[in-house]
């Protein structure tokens, strides 16, 4: 077994808040951790830099084949980065292309599965993008939906909302956690991380890491400093709203009717319908 634990979520669903969480815990500082050091104690997979290591040319110009050709040796340098658990990012569902698993098991130690209701999670990507909200709806529809290629990150398969739930959902040593429960019940939710992790969580330093990553907080850093890794899809601001049930007011009834329509049976099982 290896040392990577994925923090795995479709866009939009409360990554980079759990990826803040766990430096403020870890680093147990007296004041939060800022937001562009979030490299610190975990990297994003699909970042480009690691896979120039092994093909020198732009990014943008691989083919799928070329990312997974390579992808097995990038998860196995990022191993090597830290002596313990390594912490990565990933928007990958958990399936394999052209025959070459998106996540590696040799190399895996755990997934943290963070989970939201669809409905917010076209809101949020919406804004987030720039792009109309049904052209989202459609996007988390698409077995095929991808993120291709830049010079600064590689292929990722998301695939449908549901698939991609469904796929990390039937992967074994992990853990899911929704972000609703995040917001409702702070102490408990953040808490069953660190119990994931192997470690029993401290009261004080928990609820230190959980007010120091307050999504009023990370809006604060954003807004001071900017977040140099909001993603080539940026259009507005990263930190935006934090909350659960914006969809009630932003989505029309059909948006809403087509989202539960497409995705009713993940959706069930984690307690949205």
């Amino acid at each position: 077994m290896g040392n990577l634990v994925w923090l795995a979520s479709y866009p939009k669903s409360g990554n980079t808040w759990a990826r803040a969480f766990l430096h403020n815990y870890i680093t147990d500082a007296a004041a939060p951790h800022g937001i562009n050091r979030l490299t610190d104690f975990s990297v994003s997979e699909c970042a480009a830099a690691f896979f120039r290591v092994h093909d020198p040319r732009p990014a943008s110009a691989y083919t799928e084949q070329d990312v997974q050709r390579i992808r097995p040796a990038v998860h196995r340098d990022l191993t090597r980065l830290h002596d313990d658990l390594v912490f990565v990012k990933t928007h990958n569902a958990a399936l394999a292309v052209h025959g070459v698993p998106l996540c590696t098991p040799e190399v895996t130690a755990g997934a943290i599965y963070l989970v939201r209701d669809p409905r917010d999670v076209a809101v949020s990507y919406a804004r987030y993008t720039g792009r109309a909200v049904d052209d989202i709806i459609g996007f988390m529809a698409a077995a095929g939906a991808a993120n291709r290629s830049t010079d600064e990150q590689v292929f990722e398969l998301l695939s449908s909302w549901s698939r991609h739930a469904e796929s990390w959902a039937a992967t074994k040593r992990r853990l899911l956690v929704r972000y609703e429960d995040l917001l409702a019940t702070p102490q408990k939710s953040f808490g069953r991380i660190i119990s994931f992790l192997g470690e029993e969580p401290a009261p004080e330093r928990l609820k230190r890491a959980i007010a120091f990553s307050d999504f009023h907080v990370l809006a604060m850093q954003e807004a001071t400093q900017g977040y140099a890794a909001g993603g080539p899809n940026q259009a507005t601001r990263f930190f935006r709203e934090g909350r659960a049930g914006q969809w009630r007011t932003a989505l029309s009834d059909a948006q809403r009717a087509r989202i539960e329509s497409d995705h009713a049976v993940m959706m069930r099982n984690f307690g949205y319908l």
